[in-house]
């Protein structure tokens, strides 16, 4: 009885997602109805992405992001079930069906845009240039000659991309599996820059404020959303409102004063 109500209650709050009360099977749009039948949603993550999603000392994944989709799978009705992934095969992985969702500091993009979905932004992101401290480079023309590093399949090689004149100027383009291994490499001098988020940038300048700094420039601004596949619109507004609720209620400036000690979500 408590599984049916939670059904009900899921349904009725997805029913304004197609005008004209029109049905979901009617569009052929099963997503929501697809979730709700197996009881669980799968959230694809890169489990080395603090503090939106990582492996804690005691190698449980946890972070902002983590907390959040927690949060509305609870209040949706269903189990949450988290899976690591290789970041550059996430569009594959999602369209696959072996996850339902990319919720892990996901950048929305044009190019993301023409291959999967996506819910509303919720935060702001840039991406800037994490040095040593004490480096000379401030600005993009200063990485003239250096060995840049970032993440493979990220935003930030499509915003170093997007600037050919400056990518050009690197000695070399060095690109990693994840951001982790790219700024051991800057740590120990390996390359001289690293372009990255910033939310994971500031995350480890706070930690190492005597070995990383962050430069004044940066490539790109742009917002985090949760990927979905293309046309799951019955469960991205499902998702959207559980969102909006805990915006309303208070839950998510609770849990990002958690991780960040103020509310950085962006008004919806």
């Amino acid at each position: 009885m408590k599984r049916i109500a939670s059904i009900l209650a899921i349904l009725l709050l997805t029913a304004s997602v197609f005008a004209g009360g029109t049905q979901e099977s009617s569009t052929g749009d099963d997503s929501l109805k697809y979730i709700m039948e197996k009881g669980e949603i799968v959230l694809g993550l890169d489990d080395s992405f603090p503090p939106m999603g990582f492996r804690d000392t005691n190698g449980e994944i946890a972070g902002f992001d983590i907390d959040l989709a927690k949060e509305v799978s609870k209040r949706l009705g269903v189990e949450l079930k988290l899976q690591p992934i290789d970041w550059d095969a996430k569009i594959l992985d999602l369209n696959s069906k072996d996850i339902d969702m990319i919720w892990n500091g996901l950048s929305i993009s044009d190019e993301r845009r023409e291959k999967i979905d996506f819910s509303k932004p919720y935060i702001a992101n840039r991406q800037i240039i994490m040095v040593q401290a004490g480096s000379e480079i401030n600005l993009k023309s200063d990485l003239s000659g250096k060995k840049v590093g970032l993440q493979l399949g990220s935003t930030a090689e499509d915003a170093v991309k997007s600037d050919a004149p400056v990518m050009e100027s690197f000695t070399e383009l060095v690109k990693y599996q994840d951001n982790v291994q790219a700024l051991m490499d800057l740590e120990v001098g390996r390359i001289d820059a690293v372009v990255v988020d910033e939310i994971l940038g500031r995350y480890y300048q706070s930690g190492k404020p005597d070995v990383y700094t962050v430069a004044e420039d940066f490539f790109a601004a742009e917002e985090y959303g949760i990927g979905f596949r293309k046309g799951e619109l019955a469960l991205i507004h499902a998702v959207d409102q559980v969102i909006d609720q805990m915006v309303a209620d208070g839950t998510a400036a609770e849990i990002s004063g958690k991780w960040f000690a103020k509310d950085i979500l962006l008004a919806r």
